[in-house]
């Protein structure tokens, strides 16, 4: 039998079933609704109580957990995933999280979400390649990741925080790292595994178990790694998507100023990812995500959003980017998104017309009728800068 901590996976992790382990307050008896998590509040004060439609199918309202072989705090914000231990062929120890699969039948057998798209991205250098070994760990041929730099991003004059003075990612993918791989012995899927920390032994993770990670050495949205038990705990964003509010978890960008503002890896690999511009056509291997540059700001403002509001105000979660689809509400889910970033017209906020966007379909509106356009001029559209995005909860 093999032993599981051979293959970065505990037992007691194994056995465990995929749940909210800290949902927070619950509603009224009967009620329709309930008090939001700490970790999204202020930016929702509602969510829908359980038990609830989505229960009875994951398309009706309600919370979905899409990846299911997650665990979740919804008051902390965080998930909790299986740490998956491999090396590359040169022999440095790799430490990967898996979130996204080409085959539908493996993504339901793992728990990880299925995305058809990601076939498409077997171009260039968007994806290396690897296998699984006997022992169930993985072998990578390429792809190197350093963790030492310090992350940092110093923000710009007020009002205009965006873009910032300065910007660091905190670490750094080679010109061979992607985190889309193709297992050459696993029917030739597409697997999205990003890389949570690389060259370090077991040992030294073991030392951040109970919190307190070493960002010289991990991914800088791990809060807690844990070979010993198998797990990784990893820091999720609030986003939006047909105007429910969904957890997704930020892991790598082609370009240093998006891996900057999202605390993700720096893999311009990711760079080669085909572009088809619609959604759905073949060859398309992405999914669109907005992030408005400056919207309304001020953590207490009810329709705060955007970069500048995530550059300036104080316990924000960030800029609260709208996503296109995801499992449940489409077909064209991609853990890569490509980014339209968007600002709102000096016309639209001299007639007060700036608010808070949560629906792709909305600000594609907004932007047919002028008031909200790309940041080079004209309708949204995409400026080739990619995300890796998996997403994890459905909170409504």
């Amino acid at each position: 039998m093999i032993a599981l901590a051979g293959l970065g996976i505990a037992s007691s992790f194994q056995n465990a079933e995929a749940e909210v382990i800290n949902r927070g307050i619950e509603g009224l008896p009967l009620h329709e609704a309930r008090p939001a998590p700490k970790s999204i509040f202020p930016d929702q004060h509602i969510v829908v109580a359980q038990p609830s439609p989505s229960e009875v199918n994951p398309s009706f309202l309600g919370p979905v957990l899409l990846m299911k072989s997650a665990i979740v705090d919804l008051e902390a914000g965080t998930v909790t995933l299986p740490l998956r231990q491999g090396k590359l062929a040169s022999g440095e120890l790799v430490w990967s999280i898996l979130t996204d699969v080409t085959d539908e039948n493996l993504a339901n057998l793992h728990g990880i979400n299925y995305s058809a798209k990601l076939a498409y991205g077997i171009t260039g250098k968007a994806a290396r390649t690897g296998r699984f070994e006997r022992d169930g760990t993985f072998t990578f041929d390429a792809g190197k990741v350093d963790f030492s730099p310090a992350h940092s991003v110093t923000p710009g004059e007020a009002p205009n925080f965006f873009p910032p003075k300065a910007f660091q990612p905190g670490s750094v993918g080679d010109a061979d790292y992607s985190p889309l791989v193709a297992l050459d012995n696993a029917k030739n899927a597409v697997f999205n595994m990003p890389t949570i920390a690389f060259d370090v032994s077991a040992e030294t993770l073991d030392t951040m178990c109970d919190g307190s990670p070493d960002f010289a050495k991990v991914h800088d949205k791990v809060r807690k790694i844990c070979p010993r038990d198998g797990t990784v705990t990893l820091q999720m964003t609030l986003g939006y998507t047909f105007g429910k509010p969904i957890f997704y978890i930020s892991t790598e960008s082609n370009h240093p100023l998006i891996a900057s503002l999202e605390t993700a890896t720096l893999a311009p690999a990711t760079g080669d990812l085909p572009f088809a511009l619609e959604d759905a056509a073949p060859g398309e291997s992405a999914e669109r995500i907005y992030a408005i540059a400056n919207g309304p700001t001020g953590i207490d403002n009810p329709f705060r959003q955007g970069v500048n509001s995530a550059l300036s105000d104080a316990g924000s979660h960030g800029p609260l980017n709208v996503l296109g689809g995801i499992p449940t509400i489409n077909l064209d889910y991609s853990p890569m998104w490509r980014l339209f970033p968007v600002r709102w017209t000096d016309a639209a906020i001299e007639k007060g017309y700036r608010t808070k966007l949560t629906d792709a379909i909305a600000i594609e509106d907004a932007g047919a009728k002028g008031i909200i356009e790309s940041l080079e001029g004209g309708p949204p559209k995409p400026l080739g800068f990619i995300v890796n995005c998996p997403v994890v909860y459905r909170v409504n």
